[in-house]
């Protein structure tokens, strides 16, 4: 990359471009649980108890909220059924498929980030067991 590219690239006008960019993703994708939904319905279809129980700690408010955002930007569909009881089912859209190759990087950094702590909490005790 040339010296000219890269100024480019670091402008403060392309700077408050990425800045801007990157607010509407955490606006869209922030919080604790909707990356993790989205995930546990890459297996395909699930019922609201079925994503709790896949989930585990996230409460039903806290569900019934981050699915109503996810559906809202378009990345999930809600189907209801005309069942006795209603049968309602959160499905993927083709559009959160737009998300692979970031839950991707953010898998492979996880893991290495956390094999980085292991490695570095290791070394703090052996050197605490030296003193």
């Amino acid at each position: 990359m040339s010296e000219k590219e890269y100024a480019e690239m670091h402008s403060k006008e392309a700077c408050a471009g990425s800045v801007a960019a990157v607010r509407d993703t955490i606006y869209a994708l922030g919080g604790k649980w909707k990356l993790p939904i989205i995930i546990a319905l890459t297996t395909g279809p699930l019922r609201f108890r079925e994503l709790q129980k896949t989930l585990v700690d996230i409460t039903p408010k806290v569900l019934s909220k981050e699915l109503k955002e996810l559906e809202l930007n378009e990345f999930i569909t809600r189907t209801v059924y005309d069942t006795t009881p209603v049968t309602v089912e959160y499905e993927l859209t083709g559009y959160s498929r737009t998300l692979d190759r970031i839950l991707k990087e953010m898998r492979d950094w996880g893991i290495q980030h956390r094999q980085r702590m292991k490695e570095s909490s290791r070394k703090k005790k052996a050197a605490m067991l030296q003193k």
